[in-house]
């Protein structure tokens, strides 16, 4: 006998409150967990290698499952003490939203299959334009993080700078096709040359241009560019926090597009503490961010900007590249993915329950917690590596560089905090990404001690 209508709902109803007394319960003890997983935690993870079932097992079996067996084996990035990859916690508003929008189950491809979808991305593609100080008539793509929105911005870059030269590249493709220059500083991101590795442009076509002690591009060793060039920036050295001088490098593009990778430090932007580092910083061409770094929406929430939207429609459009004036293009058509999470729900909670204020009190709260860091390794005997601009510390120990990995992992393995090690100026430190509204004074302390206390172990 089939299910009715009333049991299938039913169902799913229970499952969810399920769910959340599970979610209830992890987020009640984030605070004193370890942010590592523990040992007994990763052999519990056996206990998912097992053969596929060949008979149905029931909701709560299989959330009890992953409640018992995979939560223990998380590392705890939604609380205060995790410092690695400068990813964010999970506010509140974007928490309840994305269990709102998987219950909504929507596929953001048009306004015809998503109304609400598609009304909130637009709401919330104005609001970032605006608390990020960008062009008004930019168009904003949501993606799943940076990696795609580099990679969506340069294939508008490289659709249009092969157009200049009279060469179609979405019918003819690179076969024959003009070469470009691709000009990028020393220090570019990985997810960038990503980007341009799967776009069909090698990376040994790279002017790469020398950067200075904090990893900034330097004008001085700038190519003369022009419109058959495409320049790589950053807002946001993934180890200083420092940023290109990004005006300047666009004042003299002579018709190159200038893209930034401003994956965590765009955020900069909508503090007025911090802003001042950005300065002319919106005469770029394109620019990419992440939502689940500083703006600590859940994981898989990037977005990309463009001044020229023709541009990105051409190059991700799913019919006719074309954009008509006073027309909205659908969302499947400014970026890769046909089918996607409908992630600006997320974003517009973010930023409706945080407003303008209380974005910048994030990004400047998070600031002081950094800098605060810094003193406090400063203590322990570190040298800080980096002037520390925003929410970013590079430290080592003088004399003692080559035990910063050990120390990064023995903190690890003692649950306190997680951090990791790095190689920067060719110096081996360890890094500190202070990015979640979690995080507050105690967190540091506590992360201080617990370094204090792996450099006695590791010595």
């Amino acid at each position: 006998m089939g299910f009715s209508m009333s049991d299938r709902l039913s169902q799913s109803r229970d499952a969810l409150r399920q769910a959340v007394d599970y979610a209830d319960a992890y987020l009640d003890e984030i605070g004193a967990r370890n942010v590592a997983a523990s040992d007994d935690a990763l052999a519990g993870l056996q206990a998912f290698d097992r053969p596929l079932p060949e008979a149905p097992s029931s909701p709560e079996d299989t959330l009890a499952m992953l409640h018992t067996y995979g939560a223990p084996a998380t590392t705890a990035t939604t609380g205060g003490r995790f410092f690695g990859l400068v990813v964010g916690g999970t506010l509140p508003a974007t928490l309840g939203a994305r269990a709102l929008a998987s219950a909504w189950d929507q596929v953001v491809t048009h306004d015809v299959t998503s109304p609400v979808g598609v009304k909130l991305e637009q709401v919330a593609s104005r609001w970032l334009l605006e608390i990020l100080g960008l062009p008004a008539h930019c168009s904003v793509g949501f993606v799943t993080g940076t990696t795609m929105a580099n990679f969506t911005a340069l294939a508008g870059a490289r659709h249009a700078q092969l157009t200049k030269q009279g060469w179609d590249v979405q019918k003819r493709g690179l076969w024959n096709a003009p070469p470009l220059r691709i000009v990028a500083g020393e220090q570019t991101h990985i997810t960038a040359l990503k980007a341009l590795s799967m776009l069909g442009i090698g990376t040994d076509r790279i002017e790469w241009v020398k950067c200075d002690a904090q990893g900034r591009m330097r004008l001085d060793h700038l190519p003369e560019t022009d419109d058959t060039t495409i320049v790589l920036t950053q807002s946001g050295n993934v180890n200083s926090g420092a940023s290109d001088p990004i005006a300047q490098i666009a004042a003299r593009a002579n018709g190159a597009w200038v893209h930034v990778d401003g994956a965590f430090g765009l955020w900069a932007a909508a503090s007025p503490a911090t802003q001042g580092q950005l300065a002319g910083y919106s005469a770029a061409d394109s620019w990419a961010t992440d939502g689940h770094k500083w703006l600590n929406t859940p994981y898989d929430c990037g977005m990309v900007f463009c001044k020229h939207p023709a541009s990105i429609h051409a190059a991700m459009a799913t019919q006719a590249p074309y954009l008509k004036v006073g027309d909205t293009a659908a969302p499947k058509d400014m970026a890769p993915e046909f089918s996607r999470a409908a992630r600006g729900v997320e974003i517009w909670a973010a930023l409706h329950s945080l407003g303008k204020a209380g974005v910048a009190a994030l990004v400047d709260r998070t600031c002081a917690h950094a800098r605060m860091l810094a003193e406090g390794l400063g203590e322990l005997g570190f040298e800080i590596l980096n002037d520390v601009v925003l929410n970013q510390v590079v430290a080592t120990l003088p004399g003692e560089e080559a035990i910063c990995t050990h120390i990064a992992a023995e903190v690890r393995k003692g649950g306190v905090a997680w951090f990791g090690p790095t190689h920067w100026q060719d110096r081996d430190a360890i890094r500190f990404s202070v990015a979640s509204w979690m995080t507050d004074e105690d967190d540091i302390r506590a992360t201080l001690a617990a370094v204090q206390d792996a450099m006695r172990t590791v010595r």
